[in-house]
């Protein structure tokens, strides 16, 4: 599925690694199961800007509360400026893939990161 966007792709972890994904950023507080850090191939694993783990247990990956999900991911973002920051400067280096262990590719914190950083653009 193509991208949207020409400097932030979103795509899963388990998916390979390829020449056109930039900088691979690791958006989830967990580490996913089965991949190991070479297979990851990562520039940076940045926990900090992954939903807390309340909203995390909230949200479970129920699609019914994703659209709450968002507004309430989009708050924390909102106040976690460093993070953010971090992400934005790879941004303007170059292409940045966020990545993320979930098995729903549409409903997903990435995803959401995605767009609030491209909004901020």
């Amino acid at each position: 599925m193509p991208e949207a966007r020409p400097d932030i792709r979103v795509k899963r972890i388990y998916d390979p690694p390829n020449g056109k994904d930039g900088a691979r950023v690791l958006v989830d507080r967990l580490w996913p199961r089965g991949v190991s850090k070479e297979r990851a191939r990562l520039r940076l694993w940045l926990k900090e800007v992954a939903p807390s783990a309340d909203l995390r247990r909230w949200f479970g990956h129920d699609p019914a509360r994703f659209a709450e999900f968002v507004r309430r991911y989009g708050a924390e973002l909102a106040a976690n400026d460093e993070a953010v920051g971090r992400l934005e400067e790879l941004v303007k280096a170059g292409r940045v893939t966020l990545l993320y262990g979930a098995r729903d590719t549409e409903h997903n914190e990435a995803r959401v990161l995605a767009d609030y950083l491209e909004g901020r653009r």
